[in-house]
């Protein structure tokens, strides 16, 4: 998931770049670009997901395009910044991979004179 949003943002900012922008607009795609960067290493990935995403949804009502990138991309976005970067990446090299494990819990089993009391 990583890779695809990281292509996806790398490829768009490249094809965006080799037209006429103005520099408001290219510094945008550029940041956009770099995010792709960032999220295809694996670096930051729960911070940049989070830009991603706010991008994204940025970009979707600032223009008269199809939506359907935009809204693609910011849920990829927002999905890797909840599940974060994954087994390989240079977060997981860095910080290390986490892992939650979760233990059944003895369920208690409530009588009258539990309730009473």
């Amino acid at each position: 998931m990583r890779l695809v949003a990281g292509c996806a943002l790398v490829f768009r900012g490249l094809a965006v770049l080799s037209g006429d922008l103005w520099i408001g607009s290219a510094a945008l795609v550029v940041f956009e670009a770099v995010l792709g960067i960032l999220l295809l290493a694996g670096l930051w990935t729960p911070i940049d997901g989070v830009l991603v995403a706010i991008l994204e949804l940025g970009s979707l009502f600032s223009g008269p395009h199809d939506p359907w990138i935009h809204i693609l991309t910011a849920t990829l976005g927002a999905a890797l910044a909840l599940l974060g970067p994954g087994r390989w990446s240079v977060d997981a090299r860095l910080f290390g991979w986490k892992r939650i494990d979760i233990r059944n819990r003895p369920s208690r089993v409530f009588t009258s004179v539990d309730r009473e009391s």
